[in-house]
């Protein structure tokens, strides 16, 4: 079988290997990567700009019943100054990011990406939660082209649960409209929310699949203080590290991140990640001085500096892309369209 075999689908004992089976599981994966994208590796850059949120997700810190936050909204202008004097060279995509704050994507978010589409040659994603189709429309004019939305949970009765925005069926409808509409949407779940099986597990690497996605991203649970599931105890590291690589060997042409959560749950987790199929990474270039505030899980957070990440890259003998994430996906598209039109 080449190690690329589309027909791969994980079993639920895949999803818990340990050992030299699990081993062989990640070899494969990294190989199926490198097959697809050589040693090059995605660099993009985050910029949170408002934790404000009209969402009450059980499992983010930044949920609206949290009065323990000072919210902030930051300056657009200071930000894209940053962003087009003082971004780090192996940077080629910034990815705005806020709690659901329509006032930030009206204020903050909009104006940014005007300039940076001005400005730069970046490529700009934005993650910003579900909004009005008209909205939608705005933020793809200004002139971003990649919306981030994590669907969390496959289960419908869990994502209920979870306090996840809207319902499962909305949030997959938002998906699918964002694709039908020309944007490369890149989603996500969570490995390791109390009570969660390998059966559950399959069943978001099947949603994921079934979407019209780009890219998807694995996260490890973690307990968010001041959240309803601060006690709550994670699964084993190993899961979340085998979901990925099951994700890669399902879709070797994915875009697959490798989330700052990783170094919180397991020793290295954020060069095993890379190990297992990931081949984006972010450096956090949000303001130091509102950086505490945007408390996803916890304050104590594990920052992705240049440094880090950068050295996380060559310890695993890879380097970065000089083609941007955008640019990748531009070109996937030409490619097909070519491909389609000579059919």
């Amino acid at each position: 079988m080449c190690v690329s075999d589309r027909s791969y689908f994980p079993t639920e004992p895949d999803i818990e290997l340990t050992g030299e089976a699990q081993a062989a599981l990640h070899e494969r994966a990294a190989a199926v990567t490198r097959e697809e994208f050589g040693n090059k590796v995605f660099v993009r850059a985050v910029v949170e700009v408002s934790n404000f949120c009209r969402e009450n997700c059980a499992y983010c810190g930044m949920r609206r019943d949290n009065k323990q936050l000072a919210r902030y909204r930051a300056n657009h202008e200071q930000i894209a100054e940053m962003l087009i004097q003082h971004r780090p060279a192996a940077v080629t995509d910034i990815n705005i990011q806020t709690g659901e704050d329509p006032v930030a994507v009206r204020e903050v978010v909009l104006p940014l990406i005007q300039t940076l589409r001005r400005e730069t040659n970046l490529g700009i994603s934005v993650c910003l939660g579900t909004f009005a189709r008209e909205i939608y429309a705005e933020l793809k004019v200004a002139g971003a082209s990649i919306y981030i939305m994590k669907f969390e949970s496959a289960d419908a009765a869990r994502y209920t649960a979870l306090e996840a925005p809207g319902t499962l069926d909305e949030r997959v409808r938002h998906i699918r409209q964002l694709a039908a509409d020309g944007w490369n949407v890149s989603s996500g779940f969570i490995v390791g929310l109390a009570g969660q099986t390998p059966r559950e597990l399959l069943g978001n690497l099947r949603l994921a699949d079934a979407l019209p996605l780009a890219g998807c991203s694995v996260s490890p649970f973690i307990p968010g203080e001041d959240t309803p599931l601060a006690n709550d105890l994670p699964a084993p590291f190993h899961w979340t590290l085998n979901c990925m690589a099951a994700m890669r060997l399902m879709r070797p042409d994915w875009v697959i991140p490798a989330v700052s959560a990783l170094n919180l749950a397991g020793q290295d987790g954020y060069r095993q990640g890379l190990r297992v199929g990931a081949n984006l990474v972010t450096i956090n270039l949000t303001p130091e001085d509102v950086r505490g505030d945007y408390v996803i899980y916890k304050r104590d957070r594990f920052i992705m500096t240049e440094e880090r990440v950068l050295n996380a890259i060559a310890a695993e003998g890879l380097s970065p892309s000089r083609e941007g994430l955008a640019e990748h996906y531009r070109l996937n598209q030409s490619r097909a369209g070519l491909i389609a039109a000579t059919a």
